[in-house]
């Protein structure tokens, strides 16, 4: 990063050489620990459609910048606090502690959930205590809402354009990252087969969303939206 300040590229080049660097940390970082039991996280469908293209910067629809406080997702009773989170020295993507689970972590490098380019939350599916907060994110599908609440007191209202299972050693960061195109929104958390010798689940599940418009994405977030 240092190199690219000396050399005067821009903060966009700069934010995608982070990202190409926490790809790796995210797939190491997000994981889950819970090693007995049952039960496994849904997965998103084998077959899945390709990803809406990237829609184009829309001033009018973005909302401003303000850091997300909460997170809604209704369909699979997540409601939940978000806090900050950075790139570690180590170039991984921090997430909340595995004592706390039921938190979940904004990039504050890039966007706030509402403006314009793609804001990401990441978050645990499981511990080896409990269900993380993200454990049902494979059972999300397209046209379910997400919401966003933010400091400035507005709700952010996202819908889910698709759910994909990718390997975590092809992290596809092009599609997660990124502060070019209209308001979107990207959830990350482990999924797939768990490697019990490893300790860590082997693939991640992303959920991409995009902002709804229209007047919604402005009344008092502290009222679930219908």
């Amino acid at each position: 990063m240092s190199e690219a300040k000396r050399s005067g590229r821009s903060v966009h080049l700069r934010y995608w050489l982070a990202a190409v660097i926490i790809s790796t940390g995210v797939a190491l970082c997000v994981v889950g620990f819970r090693l007995t039991g049952p039960d496994t996280p849904p997965r998103p469908p084998a077959s899945v459609a390709d990803m809406p293209m990237d829609a184009a910067p829309n001033p009018e629809q973005a909302l401003p910048a303000s850091v997300p406080k909460r997170i809604r997702i209704p369909s699979i009773k997540v409601d939940a606090p978000v806090v900050p989170v950075d790139v570690q020295p180590d170039g991984a993507l921090g997430v909340p502690p595995l004592s706390r689970v039921d938190e979940v972590g904004w990039y504050r490098a890039g966007p706030t959930p509402g403006e314009n380019g793609r804001g990401v939350l990441v978050g645990h599916v499981d511990s080896k205590k409990q269900p993380g907060v993200f454990y049902k994110l494979g059972a999300l599908r397209q046209g379910r809402r997400i919401e966003v609440v933010r400091k400035d007191g507005t709700a952010a209202a996202f819908r889910v354009d698709g759910v994909k299972l990718v390997s975590k050693d092809r992290f596809p960061s092009k599609s997660v990252y990124g502060k070019g195109g209209g308001p979107e929104l990207r959830l990350v958390t482990c999924g797939g087969r768990f490697d019990r010798k490893r300790g860590h689940y082997e693939d991640n599940i992303i959920v991409y969303a995009s902002l709804i418009s229209g007047p919604q994405n402005a009344q008092n977030g502290g009222k679930p939206l219908n």
